[in-house]
């Protein structure tokens, strides 16, 4: 179980116990003496009962509901890598010189935004730096920005953007956070972390005036806008991993044998607390983390619990108050439940979704939240580490969880990978969310060290098949997905419509090596609406917005949420499948902080819809 269990011993008991045997023995005579009499009195009642005649049973043979067997395969969609052909020629620049210090490995991150509110998914990466003391990269290494034509070309813009920064950089997170239309830019890093504020399509540093800089040896993961009091701005979120330095990291000499010197796990450093950053509406923030409710400690030792690599903000019970999930590595997850007002209570346990289906804490990383099914069931996507099953926690009401990995077909398939980003999209347009995780060991070496392990891992794309099957994930066979099958070290992966297409491209980043921007040819005909939110009382993202679309006799329902996966951030643009239909029937909005949904009715297929907040 984790490290955080309380293990608790009575001192008195030990200084009781000959008394305890006395006590035992006598109970244990008067145990017997009590069970003889009862079968007498037995054996009396029945010789001397009377005769009853037998009840007559009307027996109906139960009828079990009919689990079909999946016969049919996924439909064939293949991923092509357009990554140098739309001009992203971005490479991840780690800092390791062999020291194998543990954030080489880990990053980094991206993001999807219109930064330049031309209609279209522009493109941010994210780049680290040599560590201090080392040979500076020549040109040194800085953030890469890339606006998108609208048909999937890219042009690097990232000097004219004011973004040519250097840093050792982990995470992002796009939000409004001064509602000004523009969106903003968060930078998670190992060292102090940056606000980039959006004046139009150029970015100005205002990290110290927001006051959102955090400590100046802190290692900052992912990160998340959200509005978690309903007051119309949005917060920010921040997931801070280990207590880590180069000094720390250097003690612990971390070894494997056969390989030497290695990326250590993180069960060897102390854990962390994260950041919450209340928005005051003036474009500064106040950190809140310990009065939100949002540190959580060790019970036995008092120290910090969390070692948090991604979040997922979402409603889960449904109160009208957005609640918060932190994926922890190697410790329990937490679920903070908004109790309204900007405080929290951490319910991991009680709600089922700190350990997984075995009760043990896991190495979670990647993390996303969908409607998959058609009854309403909110599924909770978790990637873990090598050896490990992803989990996917399961639930009816969104407070109570089950850990249905394995009923639901993404269970053993998965234990093999070391799975990072993770996230649910209908890849095929047929009205259903699917899943698909990336994937990518640590250690470069680990092949000598365990046999069954690679650092280069495919992707794994699982279709959902629908309810009424065995289960509702069928892996889909590498072979049919296209470059997405090739082997990589996958870390950070997010999605979006880069060419106006209507289907779901995707960009999966790799620690120390080129991106894979992988566009979706599927040509299966189906029908497709998106949706473009716009707040007006609420923030003008409308991040956090839940949206249930009715066509042709479905139900399906999102969240407007960029903030998921790993250290990354997808389109707010949301995309709805329709399969057959090419018409939508109603559109419910329930906009952050209303409580009445507001209706639309009537919205053709095939187009981008943008509606606005009554």
């Amino acid at each position: 179980m984790s490290e955080d269990h309380e293990r608790e011993e009575s001192f008195e008991g030990e200084l009781v116990a000959g008394d305890d045997t006395v006590i035992l023995r006598a109970l244990k005579v008067s145990a017997f003496a009590l069970a003889a009499l009862l079968a007498l009195v037995a054996v009396v009642f029945f010789l001397l009962r009377p005769e009853q005649e037998e009840d007559q049973v009307d027996e109906k043979p139960i009828v079990l509901p009919k689990v079909q067997d999946v016969q049919a395969n996924a439909p064939q969609v293949a991923f092509s890598d357009v990554t140098a052909a739309a001009g992203i020629d971005f490479v991840h620049f780690n800092g390791a010189t062999g020291e194998k210090l543990l954030p080489e490995t880990m990053g980094s991150g991206c993001a999807f935004f219109d930064f330049d509110l031309d209609g279209d998914q522009d493109l941010l990466l994210v780049n680290a730096m040599s560590w201090p003391g080392d040979a500076p990269g020549d040109p040194a290494p800085t953030l890469r920005l890339y606006s998108n034509d609208g048909k999937g070309s890219f042009k690097d813009v990232t000097a004219v953007s004011g973004l040519a920064v250097t840093v050792y950089g982990m995470g992002a997170a796009v939000g409004d956070y001064d509602n000004d239309g523009n969106p903003d830019l968060f930078i998670t890093t190992v060292n102090e972390n940056r606000l980039f504020r959006n004046l139009g399509g150029r970015f100005e540093d205002v990290t110290a005036a927001a006051g959102v800089a955090g400590g100046n040896s802190t290692w900052s993961s992912s990160a998340g806008f959200f509005d978690c009091d309903n007051d119309g701005d949005l917060d920010l979120f921040v997931c801070n991993y280990i207590n880590w330095s180069r000094k720390i990291d250097a003690a612990l000499d971390y070894r494997l044998t056969g390989v030497g010197r290695a990326y250590g796990p993180p069960t060897n450093f102390e854990g962390t607390q994260p950041y919450f950053y209340l928005n005051n509406g003036d474009g500064t923030f106040v950190e809140s983390a310990e009065k939100a409710g949002l540190q959580v400690l060790n019970r036995a030792t008092g120290k910090p619990v969390a070692k948090a690599l991604a979040l997922i903000p979402f409603d889960f019970n449904r109160d009208g108050n957005i609640d918060l999930f932190v994926a922890n590595d190697t410790v329990r997850n937490f679920l903070y439940v908004n109790k309204g007002g900007g405080v929290f209570e951490e319910a991991g346990e009680e709600a089922g979704v700190a350990y997984d289906g075995t009760g043990n804490s896991t190495g979670a990383m990647g993390v996303d939240v969908g409607y998959y099914r058609d009854d309403g069931s909110v599924g909770l996507g978790v990637g873990n580490f090598a050896n490990e099953m992803s989990s996917l926690y399961v639930s009816e009401d969104g407070q109570f969880f089950s850990d249905e990995a394995i009923g639901e077909g993404i269970g053993p398939v998965s234990r093999q990978m070391l799975s990072f980003g993770l996230f649910f999209f209908d890849y095929d347009l047929d009205g259903r969310l699917d899943l698909l995780q990336t994937n990518g060991h640590l250690e470069e070496e680990i092949n000598k060290v365990q046999p069954s392990q690679h650092y280069r891992q495919p992707s794994q794309l699982f279709w959902n098949c629908g309810t009424g099957f065995k289960s509702c994930f069928v892996p889909v066979d590498e072979k049919t997905t296209g470059d997405l099958a090739r082997p990589v070290v996958g870390r950070a992966a997010a999605y979006a419509d880069i060419d106006g297409d209507g289907d779901l491209d995707c960009l999966i980043t790799q620690t120390g090596d080129r991106p894979l921007l992988l566009r979706n040819d599927q040509g299966g005909g189906n029908g497709w609406l998106r949706l473009k939110l716009v707040g007006r009382r609420c923030n003008r993202d409308a991040i956090g917005a839940s949206v249930t679309l009715l066509a042709a006799g479905a139900i399906m329902r999102q969240q407007v949420m960029p903030s998921r996966s790993y250290l990354s951030q997808v389109e707010t643009v949301l995309t709805f499948g329709l399969g057959a239909a090419r018409r939508v029937d109603e559109v419910r909005i329930l906009w952050p902080g209303d409580r009445k949904a507001q209706v639309v009715k009537g919205l053709d297929a095939g187009k981008v819809h943008r509606i606005e907040q009554e």
